[in-house]
């Protein structure tokens, strides 16, 4: 039994060999975690790290979906949660919830997600394009949609909900 590199764990099919399809350039690598019963999927590009949820500063007069403010490391960084962000029903934190800490255009804002699945990788010809307007809602931060192994994956475009986020604070 051979040992795979990280990068082979990733790309290997369900019959153990390598999909070079995966190791192309037309390949990226996601970050998948749920919400409520649903997939998301950031690009792995955008995760500065994941850390367990902790203590928060909340700060009076913010939108209910921004839970507060922590201190990562000498950073003072705002917490949202995606729940709320989303209008999906608030919820408790479990021992799977996480905070994806993620730095765009030189911003840190740290997500609440109900839990952290796993890192993916899908070809950029298996992402469809976000449905507009067809659901007669804002998905301006959705960025298209991912089948992956028969999940539709929906993938955020993590600088626009952020720019999004930005102009209602």
């Amino acid at each position: 039994m051979s040992t795979l590199t990280a990068d082979e764990q990733l790309t290997t099919g369900s019959n153990g060999e390598i999909d070079s399809d995966l190791l192309a350039e037309d390949a990226c690598q996601l970050v998948s975690f749920r919400l409520a019963s649903e997939e998301y999927g950031v690009d792995i590009m955008d995760v500065q790290e994941i850390i367990l949820i902790g203590h928060t500063t909340e700060m009076p007069g913010v939108p209910t979906h921004v839970r507060g403010l922590v201190n990562l490391r000498g950073h003072v960084i705002p917490i949202i949660d995606l729940r709320r962000k989303f209008g999906l029903e608030a919820a408790e934190p479990t021992d799977d919830s996480r905070v994806i800490v993620l730095n765009v255009e030189n911003r840190t804002v740290g997500v609440v997600v109900d839990a952290v699945n796993e890192v993916l990788r899908a070809k950029l010809s298996d992402i469809e394009p976000a449905p507009r307007g067809a659901l007669n809602c804002d998905t301006g931060f959705v960025s298209g949609i991912v089948n992956h192994e028969g999940t539709l994956l929906i993938l955020l475009n993590i600088g626009e909900l952020i720019k999004m986020e930005m102009a209602s604070s």
